[in-house]
């Protein structure tokens, strides 16, 4: 046995250390450049699928929730420009373009790319054809949870391309249902005796509808123009029935309802023309969102209102981007990059907290911030210079000069301007097979105007506080990056990284016996990251593929109440993901894994945990009767694994080492089966 297991080990390692000559992807520069022959194994519908089969490239989405334009960048570009939207992620963009309107695709370091991406070790570029005409693609999805009906969703979209303008329009329609079952066990501590069991069955029901349209102008270098907009509509409701046996109390149905739905609106443009040795760009984007929260909780026994609570929640945002960029492509051996980015953005929140008595009445719960308005204003000039020191060899260097203006008025007011210096700094070298990249920077994060709301939880019977007097976290940080292909078409690459973080955001305690997200002191942060993707052909496994990513990401900040180091809340102390496929012409399967130790939240009275059991398994078949047409089976969760979440609760605080309660949560999804036709045209 330890023979047949050591065998493809060690030849895995030959193959790595010795790789053979010749290679399918091609070295252009500091890029790597895939043409689209490279994909026809893998048989893409579309630009999504084939993005996903380029080695070692993990995709990075646009962060939609991040204001202004500039720091919500992904790390994929389209013909060398970043998609004018933030409301589209990227897997949403690239799976409405066919995969035969895909030339190549390119792999390489930020530069060249724009601000955004100075610095970056890997951003892709998507480069399409010129074919004329109509394509498009369509998507059918059945999907069928544990317990309910047969869930229908899908997508459609269609480029047209005539003359110097492209037009697309898509409509997208994802009817998301979830049903679980679970337990709830509280007990007491440190003794263990039993205080209640919840028997638990949650059914969501999670719909969104969007329709999103653009035009694209190529008018020859340095004359382009773009638009775009969208509209979506969701609504999410939750229904939970929630049975409860408390020991030496009264048997009670509890019952909670959720319904929240949301409306958003996007346009944006940009265009693109010479200015001198370069070229001038401006990006202009508006987005207006409104969302509307309705939540009830009602405590029944032998079908007889006990009491409740209900709360009702009105919010608006708004937000306004102006961003200009003019480059200068090469200057003595530098690349140059000025511009600026003016933002506004607004959040107006209205917050209704009431209980409910026996007789159905209902009494107004006052919160610390429930109503307000937060105001924002900000600019941030900057520049970027980078430039070939020697072959293989390349530097980059950027400054940021972030101020923003922020205001929060209604049931607290608070007023502050706030400046930040963002430098920045990357050394790139190319040597033989290796790739090798060391940067530093300083980052600022974004307020979340949501921290300035006080919010009840309604499922977790709890009040999240508001903090007016909330501000950004900053880090340094330094990273190493190092990358080399094997096994022919396969990558490996390992980063290693450390951030020395101040104002740390986790969560502090504030009045009424709260707690909010607030500042701590200083942190620090270890990275380490290895990413391997190698083809299987040379083990004797036919269109045989395997990945591996791994991440471990140790945090580190002194804790307010007990004044120990522990972990920032809510992150993840390791990743670890593996999958193996295999195309076999017209036909394809795949498996995919998923663990991590969970993640906890340090309130102020209570330490939260949320984990699952390990791994968190996927698999599919895939049958493509045509080029044009892919059908593909997919079991989720094919182990049925179980997921946990563990309170630990302390009074008054957890400056008290002793904890007093104990509630220990069971919930199972089961396996959920999916059927997916995709069919391309043009």
């Amino acid at each position: 046995m330890s023979n047949l297991v050591g065998r493809p080990v060690l030849a895995l390692l030959a193959c790595a250390l010795f790789p053979a000559a010749g290679h399918a992807q091609e070295r252009v520069g500091a890029r790597t450049v895939y043409q689209a022959a490279f994909f026809t194994t893998f048989a893409p519908a579309t630009a999504l699928q084939l993005v996903q089969r380029v080695p070692g490239f993990q995709l990075e989405d646009i962060d939609q929730d991040v204001r202004g334009f500039g720091q919500a960048a992904g790390n994929v570009v389209i013909n060398g420009e970043r998609p004018s939207t933030k409301s589209d992620d990227l897997e949403t963009i690239l799976g409405r373009i066919p995969a035969a309107r895909v030339l190549r695709v390119e792999v390489g370091p930020g530069d060249g790319f724009g601000a955004e991406f100075a610095g970056r070790p890997q951003v892709l570029n998507l480069v399409l054809t010129e074919d004329a005409g109509v394509a498009g693609t369509a998507q059918l999805r059945l999907r069928r949870p544990f317990e309910g009906r047969i869930r229908a969703d899908g997508q459609a979209s269609a480029l047209l391309k005539r003359g110097r303008s492209s037009f697309n329009v898509a409509l997208d329609y994802n009817n998301d249902e979830i049903t679980d079952y679970g337990r709830d066990v509280l007990t007491t501590l440190p003794g263990g005796e039993l205080v209640e069991v919840r028997d638990k069955h949650n059914a969501t029901h999670d719909p969104e509808a969007n329709v999103s349209f653009g035009w694209s102008h190529d008018g020859g270098t340095d004359r382009k123009a773009n638009l775009n907009g969208r509209f979506a509509i969701g609504r999410f409701q939750l229904w939970q029935t929630n049975h409860v046996t408390p020991v030496g109390g009264q048997v009670r149905d509890d019952v909670l309802e959720q319904d929240y739905r949301g409306r958003q609106f996007e346009l944006g443009g940009d265009v693109t023309r010479p200015l001198g040795d370069g070229a001038i760009k401006l990006i202009l984007l508006a987005t207006r969102t409104d969302r509307d929260r309705e939540e009830l909780v009602l405590n029944q026994a032998s079908g007889q209102i006990l009491g409740g609570i209900s709360q009702l929640q009105h919010l608006k945002e708004a937000e306004s981007v102006a961003r200009l960029v003019w480059s200068l492509p090469s200057t003595s051996g530098w690349s140059v990059e000025l511009g600026g980015e003016a933002v506004m953005n607004r959040l107006d929140s209205e917050v209704d907290l009431y209980e409910i008595g026996a007789d159905g009445g209902q009494t107004p719960i006052d919160l610390p911030l429930a109503n307000a308005v937060v105001r924002e204003i900000r600019v941030e000039p900057f520049v970027n210079m980078g430039r070939k020191l020697a072959n293989g060899l390349r530097v980059d260097f950027g400054l940021t000069f972030e101020r923003s203006r922020l205001t929060v008025s209604g049931d607290a007011t608070a007023e502050r301007t706030l400046s930040y210096l963002k430098p920045k700094a990357s050394l790139d070298w190319r040597t033989g097979r290796w790739q090798l990249q060391a940067k530093a920077e300083r980052t600022v994060n974004q307020l979340n105007f949501g921290d300035f709301i006080s919010l009840a939880e309604l499922t977790n019977d709890r009040v999240n506080g508001g903090n007016a007097d909330l501000v950004p976290q900053t880090a340094w940080e330094f990273l190493l990056t190092a990358e080399r292909p094997i096994l022919g078409s396969g990558v490996i690459r390992g980063e290693l990284g450390m951030n020395f973080v101040q104002q740390v955001q986790d969560r502090v305690p504030v009045e009424g016996g709260l707690d909010a997200p607030g500042n701590l002191g200083s942190g620090r942060m270890r990275i380490a990251r290895l990413n391997l993707d190698v083809p299987l052909e040379r083990l004797g496994i036919p269109g045989g593929r395997a990945t591996m990513r791994f991440s471990l990401v140790d945090t580190e900040v002194q804790d307010p109440y007990t004044l120990k180091d522990r972990h920032f809340s809510g992150y993840t102390l390791w990743l670890l993901d593996a999958g193996f496929r295999q195309d076999l012409g017209r036909f394809a399967w795949g498996v995919d894994s998923y663990s991590n130790p969970g993640s906890t939240q340090f309130r102020r009275n209570e330490e939260d945990r949320n984990f699952r059991q390990n791994p968190f398994v996927e698999a599919f078949a895939e049958f493509r009767p045509d080029p044009r047409t892919t059908l593909t089976l997919r079991a989720e969760n094919l182990l049925d694994v179980k997921f946990y979440r563990e309170r630990t609760f302390f009074s008054p605080d957890r400056s008290n080492p002793e904890p007093f309660l104990h509630a220990f949560r069971t919930r199972q999804e089961h396996i959920t089966m999916s059927l997916t036709l995709k069919r391309t045209f043009g």
